[in-house]
């Protein structure tokens, strides 16, 4: 199958290649490197440097001609989506929209879009979550990836392509950022390596669903091999872990005995967050296979090269 993942030069999306390229498809990739890495594009995908809402999105589909498209590039800084909602909305509500326009125009057969759990969802009654809870996003980019998965589904209406919209936990791993917006593992282990103080937001006690990323991607192709699983799908493992015992477990297995400082608490910050899976497992055949501390460090492991290299 011919691929075409955007934002594949980023944390997520480049594992999705490395996993893509193993299975035997023709990957290539469409990113902007404004956040991405050259040099974490697999060597055998074509990187194709484009923005999404650029007039060039045209001709990387046709020089692609993919048979489906992984739609993974976003603005996902909460932050920035509340200082500045109409680049938010313009990256993640137009951007999207020019690709399904393109996607429409070569008659791509599938397409998976990678939402979020958490910043869709807001605030829950039911923990675990499942996908028919009710959305209630606090944030511009929860919105705006909301909007994207409902675009999705009325160009599914329109056209007949089965979509696919999967609603991801916390995702950490290799490869991601510690600086700007990153997610607290990258930043922990970063800092840990570095001898230097970690700081926690609040009390601590606020819960994430925590799924390594060599599993989202495990996901991503069980969702290209499964046209008729169309919808929404939580990918998560179902359990809670406090950001206290996340810190915990990371300084353990980076041999740090400090304890980290405690900070104000960030200003609309969900207090608990963890994805019911088991709609994944019934229609993907899909459960997160990696323990936490298995994950962890796999993660601890390639800072360590990275801070060598």
């Amino acid at each position: 199958m011919r691929v075409l993942v955007t934002g594949g030069a980023g944390f997520i999306g480049s594992h999705v290649v490395d996993r893509l390229v193993a299975d035997g498809h023709a990957v290539d990739v469409v990113d902007n490197l404004s956040t991405g890495r050259r040099a974490h594009v697999n060597a055998a995908a074509r990187l194709m440097v484009c923005d999404l809402r650029s007039a060039r999105l045209d001709g990387a589909f046709a020089a692609a001609r993919p048979d489906a498209v992984v739609h993974l590039a976003a603005q996902a800084a909460v932050p920035r989506s509340v200082a500045d909602p109409r680049f938010d909305a313009s990256v993640n509500v137009l951007g999207t929209l020019a690709l399904l326009d393109a996607a429409r125009r070569l008659a791509v057969g599938r397409v998976v879009y990678v939402s979020t759990g958490g910043a869709v969802y807001g605030d829950t009654d039911v923990l675990p979550t499942p996908e028919d809870h009710p959305t209630r996003p606090a944030s511009p980019y929860g919105v705006s990836k909301l909007a994207g998965e409902r675009y999705l589904e009325c160009w599914a209406r329109l056209t007949g392509t089965p979509t696919l919209s999967l609603r991801l936990a916390n995702i950490y791993g290799p490869r991601q950022d510690p600086h700007g917006e990153a997610g607290v593992v990258a930043i922990f282990a970063s800092r840990l390596l570095a001898g230097v103080e970690c700081v926690v937001n609040g009390d601590g006690e606020q819960t994430r669903d925590y799924v390594y990323v060599g599993d989202v991607a495990d996901a991503v192709a069980r969702a290209l091999a499964s046209a008729d699983v169309t919808g929404e799908v939580n990918i998560g493992t179902g359990v809670e872990t406090s950001v206290n015992d996340l810190y915990r477990r990371l300084a353990r297995l980076a041999g740090v005995a400090r304890t980290a400082r405690h900070g104000p608490p960030r200003p609309g910050e969900q207090r608990r967050s963890v994805l019911d899976a088991t709609r994944a497992k019934a229609l993907l055949g899909w459960m997160a296979a990696t323990p936490l501390d298995a994950g962890l460090a796999k993660t601890l492991a390639d800072f360590r090269k990275e801070i060598r290299a």
